[in-house]
Order: C-alpha cells, then sequence, then structure tokens
C-alpha cells in the first residue's frame, strides 16, 4: 500500500520566517521558556548521558531542542563524513564529531544564522576543527553529491511542509550505502489536508 505524500499549501518562506524566529530566541534567550522542552532536562529525557551533556559547552546544551536522539540508532564511525540538516546550536554536530574523529568531517546546515553563530562558538570552545557550518535550507542542502556518509538530524524534519523535496535532498547528498539516522515526530495516523494547510499550526 503506498500513500500519496502532498506538500502542504502553506506559504514557505512565511513559515521559514515564522520558525527562524522561534529559534532565533531559543539561540539567544533559552532561558525564555517555550511551548517545547529544550536544554539539559530535555537531552537527558531523550537517552543523551550525563558524561556526553558535560562534554558539551554550556552554551549548546542550553539551546538543544531536538525530539529524540539519533544516536540511539548506533555510534558514527571514525572518519565518517556526517551531515546534520538542521543543526541548531550544534548539540548532535559536536556530539558526531566526536566519533568520527580527526579523519572525518561533519557539515552543519541550518537556516537560522543566530544558531549557526552559537554553534560555531561551540565549536571553538571545544576546540573542535573537523566541522564546517553552512547557512541553507533542509529543502536545498548546500553539500555535494555522493558525498557523505551519514545523514543525521533531530526534530527538523516535521518542520519542513514538503517532506518528500527534503527526502530526496537526503538521497542526493548520501554515498552508495550510506545511511541516515533521524530523530523526529512521527503521527500513525493521516493528518487532514487542511490542517496541513494552516500555517497557524505549524508555528503554533
Amino acid at each position: 500500500m503506498t500513500t500519496d505524500v502532498r506538500p502542504a499549501d502553506v506559504d514557505a518562506d512565511a513559515l521559514r520566517c515564522q520558525i527562524s524566529d522561534k529559534y532565533t530566541e531559543v539561540a539567544k534567550m533559552p532561558e525564555k521558556g517555550f511551548h517545547f522542552h529544550t536544554g539539559k532536562p530535555l537531552a537527558l529525557m531523550l537517552g543523551y548521558s550525563e558524561r556526553i551533556l558535560d562534554s558539551l559547552p554550556a552554551g549548546t546544551v542550553e539551546s538543544f531542542a531536538g525530539t529524540g536522539n539519533p544516536f540511539s540508532m548506533g555510534d558514527l564511525r571514525a572518519g565518517e563524513a556526517v551531515l546534520d540538516v538542521g543543526c541548531g546550536a550544534g548539540f548532535d554536530s559536536l556530539i558526531a564529531a566526536s566519533h568520527v574523529g580527526e579523519t572525518g568531517r561533519v557539515i552543519s546546515v541550518d537556516m537560522t544564522p543566530a544558531m549557526l553563530a552559537k554553534a560555531a562558538v561551540g565549536a571553538r570552545e571545544v576546540g573542535i576543527a573537523n566541522i564546517e557550518f553552512r547557512e541553507g535550507l533542509a529543502e536545498a542542502l548546500p553539500v555535494e553529491d555522493a558525498s557523505i556518509d551519514v545523514v543525521i538530524s533531530n526534530g527538523v524534519i516535521n518542520l519542513c511542509p514538503d517532506k518528500m523535496a527534503v527526502m530526496e535532498e537526503v538521497h542526493r547528498v548520501l554515498k552508495p550505502g550510506g545511511r541516515v539516522q533521524i530523530a523526529d515526530i512521527v503521527v500513525h495516523k493521516e493528518v487532514p489536508q487542511d490542517a496541513k494547510d494552516d500555517i497557524d499550526l505549524w508555528s503554533g
């Protein structure tokens, strides 16, 4: 059985602006409180260890806003090329960089400049040099074809109205035999199209 996955009929640029504004606040004012969990309590709830959290900069941890743990599907391997789609403040990117080591590399993509800036600060704080931060969209990844061993993502694809476009981009950048370790929100019942097309439900 197959299901026709239609993109949501929303103004994608307007939606991205609303989402970027919200996550700019998460980057700059993580103590504010949001309609979703953030920070260390969230990370512990999602199965990240105290040891991992203690190894990360406080600023990186306080702006964490994921929905799962992509590393619960397995550690990354030394020397691998990793893409973090929607890296936020760099929480998972820094963990990935520690897995792949100096012979590997991590490309971290996000559309929110404030998050990218905070991620770069965190990488400098812990002295990690094998991460490259790039501004871009999940639907148009600024990454070369067939260049990535593993794509990770955490709580980002659910915010993209055209998920097929995202997954086509993931497929494009993966090397043959590459893999995905994606943590996200999944619904088990079909969402009515009129709900998908309501921009206020996306950003609220």
